[in-house]
């Protein structure tokens, strides 16, 4: 909103235009939405669960800081990591800044290596099993390791098969 204020300096009458909106521009949220790929329900919920936060509203619309696509940004490289929105949560502050356990990234890490032997032994076993020359996979040796650890809790120490 634009308005002219009147201005009194000992004997100088001015009037001055002052612009009483913000000069830290705000985007609504269909405008948050669109830069960020994310639906609006999703901004809905991350809000709710105290991810991001509003810093006001358009009518209807909620009104989020510039910053919210960074921190949108820090949400996604978390959740592409495998973290849950809760261990994220942890990881920011009130502020958006990142609040990192360096110790939990490492834990994570630790994670995603067994994940990924876990899924290069399932895709050998898959591979040997197209390519088995016997004529039945029944026979196979191979192919009844991977039955075997197929079939297998996940609990505890997992038996290492090749193909």
């Amino acid at each position: 909103m634009v308005m002219l204020v009147p201005f009194v300096y000992k004997d100088f009458n001015v009037r001055i235009q002052v612009d009483l909106r913000s000069s830290v521009k705000s985007l609504d949220i269909a405008e948050v939405a669109r830069r960020s790929g994310l639906p609006a329900s999703t901004l809905r919920y991350y809000e709710e669960k105290g991810l991001i936060c509003s810093v006001g509203r358009h009518g209807l619309r909620r009104l989020f800081a510039q910053n919210i696509l960074e921190r949108l940004s820090l949400i996604a490289l978390g959740r592409s990591a495998g973290f849950s929105l809760d261990e994220i949560g942890g990881m920011l502050d009130a502020t958006g800044s990142p609040r990192i356990d360096r110790a939990q990234l490492m834990a994570k890490a630790n994670e995603l290596d067994r994940v990924i032997r876990r899924l290069t032994a399932m895709r050998d076993g898959l591979r040997h099993a197209a390519e088995c020359p016997a004529p039945d996979h029944m026979e196979c040796p191979t192919f009844q390791r991977l039955l075997r650890h197929a079939a297998r809790p996940r609990r505890g120490r997992r038996e290492r098969w090749t193909a």
